[in-house]
């Protein structure tokens, strides 16, 4: 089993990938694969709606998004990182996920996720509630913690030193890991994802 985790940030060992790692870490002491996929800074663009991707799988812009949604298909859970800009996620990993998802939904359908937020003082919850919602539109599984996820600092020093943060990323861990394994328990006893209704969209209420 593998977990890919995205660090959303542009700086590729700062605080967001410090929470990765620690939950990474747990994740390995549990006999879980896992891997950062780093965005880093490149220019990202955002959807344009175009609807090219419905018939290809893919996104027509064939950038780190197309790459991303390959290992997503192999993956069996996600852990989404991002520092917290203005009280909410990186305009960047906003702009990544919605053409990932849009793109290659069925990649992360029925797959667990969580979202992990770092900041310096203040916007954790928010952000991490926007992350949350990639998970809820995509029938994953929604893994939680003994707190939110969320750590704080400046720099990584800083994030080291948040004990508390620390933990909740490694109970983060933990359960995600319990989790899958629940999952994949389920997979040998027949225990299969539910059947889905052939999708309706209300497109007004009168």
């Amino acid at each position: 089993m593998k977990v890919l985790l995205l660090n959303g940030s542009s700086h590729k060992n700062g605080c967001t990938f410090t929470a990765l790692s620690e939950a990474a870490k747990t994740l390995n002491e549990e006999g879980i694969e896992t891997e950062i996929f780093q965005l880093g800074n490149p220019e990202i663009r955002d959807c344009c709606g175009c609807n090219s991707c419905k018939d290809k799988g893919r996104c027509i812009f064939d950038d780190m998004v197309n790459l991303f949604i390959e290992k997503a298909k192999l993956a069996d859970g996600f852990v989404f990182g991002t520092p917290v800009y203005y009280a909410h996620p990186s305009g960047r990993i906003l702009s990544f996920l919605d053409r990932a998802f849009y793109a290659g939904g069925y990649a992360f359908a029925y797959k667990p996720g969580a979202a992990v937020a770092s900041a310096r003082r203040s916007g954790t919850t928010a952000s991490f509630d926007v992350l949350n919602k990639y998970f809820t539109i995509a029938n994953m599984p929604v893994v939680s913690s003994n707190y939110w996820n969320n750590i704080h600092g400046r720099v990584p020093e800083d994030a080291k030193q948040d004990l508390e943060g620390l933990q909740t990323m490694r109970n983060l861990g933990r359960n995600m890991a319990w989790l899958l394994k629940c999952i994949e328990l389920g997979k040998k006893h027949n225990i299969n994802i539910p059947q889905q209704e052939e999708r309706i969209y209300t497109n007004f209420i009168r």
